[in-house]
């Protein structure tokens, strides 16, 4: 599709607004730590609804819920098409903990601060000591009644594509013996360009799966309802 100049300009904005905004919060986000988890927190929340009321205000996006968002105790599996998913999690859940790339978790000020929000760090190339760690910091996050969140296949991928998840998702579906909630989002049609441009962004809350089910059946019923959305345009 054609770029519009219209486009440009509103994305133009976007990252100007939005990431000079980002700035201030993550620079509230230290002033809060010291105060409490709870100042703090609202911090971070605030962060995410103002990249919300950007995405709508600046970009032309709204965007569709469809289904009932879950609370803690859960394993969300979500598809990953842009940014969108990843900054929108604390706005769209409370107090989500994001299975995130370890190199995020490494950026100036933002990891530090993402870090200590709870986001659990995923180190692809250390294997079993790896997993070991993402467990004990996943379990400490339910213990602390949030919802957990991962993005299964494992990157972020174009729309309309639908590869197979990575393995470490079944391994902790069974370790963590949680319900999984399925979420299908389609941000890839209009967020995950350089010039965005508006429409309606729709996430959908598939069935809950329970704990305990075969390896070849989570993966199967996880897999088709995160791309429920990929006819979508």
């Amino acid at each position: 599709m054609a770029v519009r100049p219209g486009d440009v300009l509103r994305s133009i904005a976007f990252y100007v607004l939005f990431y000079c905004g980002s700035l201030f919060y993550v620079l509230t986000a230290f002033a809060a730590r010291p105060i409490g988890e709870g100042p703090f927190r609202r911090v971070v929340h605030g962060w995410s609804s103002y990249h919300r009321a950007c995405v709508g205000a600046l970009l032309g996006i709204r965007v569709v819920v469809k289904g009932e968002l879950p609370g803690g105790g859960v394993l969300i599996a979500a598809k990953h098409e842009s940014f969108f998913e990843a900054i929108d999690m604390p706005n769209l859940l409370v107090d989500p903990a994001v299975f995130a790339k370890a190199e995020l978790l490494r950026l100036p000020l933002w990891g530090k601060a993402a870090s200590d929000y709870g986001l659990i760090p995923v180190e692809r190339a250390e294997g079993a000591s790896a997993l070991r760690r993402m467990l004990s910091g996943a379990r400490a996050r339910l213990a602390e009644g949030r919802p957990l969140v991962i993005f299964p296949e494992g990157t972020r991928v174009p729309h309309g594509r639908a590869p197979d998840l990575r393995a470490g998702f079944a391994g902790l579906y069974k370790m963590l013996g949680v319900p999984v909630v399925p979420l299908a989002i389609d941000s890839g049609t209009l967020y995950h360009r350089r010039w965005k441009r508006p429409g309606t962004i729709t996430i959908r809350v598939g069935e809950t799966l329970p704990p305990g089910l075969p390896r070849a059946e989570i993966e199967a019923r996880v897999h088709a309802a995160i791309n429920a959305l990929n006819e979508s345009s």
